[in-house]
């Protein structure tokens, strides 16, 4: 038998001593392996629930400056021209045949607007009032978010254009027949979201929150007994929070892109928003309540000399500037 090399010798002593003393040294303990934690499931929106949280993103994200209103002189020299338009009286019937803009059709506040959907032109421009301006903002978001192109005459029938010179004659006592037109195709639970708002109104009926809205003396009730079940929100432009607002009021100033901030407010409150005499929160009022807010706007809002006596300030309640 050959000898085995010196080198190889080395080397095979050298391999056997390594496994020796690996052997004996002491071995590291096991690392233990960890259970994989898979992520939480995000559960996606219902479908119903998402299209009209489109539909509330994509009315507030498409608001010009005009705020879907429409000044009440300018809807009269409208009416004047023999413009081509859709007129709406949301006032009741009783009012409505005491005078009314020429050719308005009448749709009552309530469950009847959502069952003349089908009889609205989605081919013109919709114009609506009410009284005062609340009830008529509230109506056009929610025509709106059924794919309609509607504006509410600024301070309504009471405050704006029976103020209007020159409002007798464009003022009529004669009924407009609703004839059915080519409606929008509006989303089907939009639609159903849009009938059960207007059903609702029957729950809040003589209530302190009928028509989801509260008079002042309500409100500052509230405020006064420091109701930690319901919260304030002013929808005025942030200048105006600053220079006053009511105690503990969030702002978040109305226009385009305020639908971003609504996440922030409590599901859990009733919200009461406010502007300056009604119409723009009752907007806001409509957009929170078709995503499950309970809100409701105040009467008259802060006040303005157009509200009189009533609003807010008109009122003499206090404000806070911090």
């Amino acid at each position: 038998m050959k000898k085995l090399s010196s080198k190889f010798a080395a080397v095979t002593l050298a391999v056997v001593l390594s496994i020796s003393m690996a052997a004996c040294a002491p071995q590291a303990a096991p690392v233990e392996e960890k259970p994989v934690v898979e992520a939480p499931k995000v559960e996606e929106m219902p479908a119903e629930e998402t299209a009209v949280a489109d539909a509330v993103d994509a009315y507030f994200s498409n608001m010009g400056a005009d705020l879907y209103k429409v000044d009440e002189v300018e809807l009269v020299e409208k009416v004047k021209a023999g413009e081509d338009m859709y007129i709406m009286d949301i006032r009741t019937k009783e009012d409505y045949d005491k005078g009314h803009l020429k050719n308005a059709v009448n749709v009552p506040w309530g469950p009847a607007i959502a069952e003349n959907l089908d009889n609205l032109p989605a081919d013109k421009q919709i114009y609506l009032y009410c009284y005062t301006g609340q009830t008529a903002g509230q109506t056009t978001a929610l025509l709106n978010m059924a794919g309609y192109n509607v504006k509410s005459a600024n301070f309504g029938w009471n405050l704006g254009l029976s103020q209007v010179p020159g409002i007798e004659e464009v003022t009529s006592m004669e009924a407009t027949e609703i004839v059915a037109s080519t409606p929008a195709d509006t989303n089907p639970q939009v639609r159903q979201a849009i009938t059960d708002y207007y059903n609702g109104l029957a729950d809040v009926k003589g209530s302190t929150y009928a028509n989801y809205k509260i008079s002042e003396d309500d409100a500052k009730a509230l405020l006064d007994a420091k109701d930690d079940s319901i919260m304030f929100l002013s929808v005025r432009k942030a200048e105006d929070y600053a220079k006053g607002h009511i105690e503990g009021a969030e702002n978040i100033p109305f226009g385009n892109g305020m639908q971003e901030s609504f996440g922030t407010l409590p599901m859990d409150k009733k919200i009461i928003v406010y502007c300056y005499t009604g119409q723009t929160a009752g907007q806001a009022v409509a957009g929170l309540r078709m995503l499950g807010y309970d809100a409701v706007s105040l009467n008259s809002g802060m006040g303005s000399p157009k509200t009189a006596e009533n609003g807010w300030i008109n009122k003499g309640y206090p404000v806070v500037t911090q």
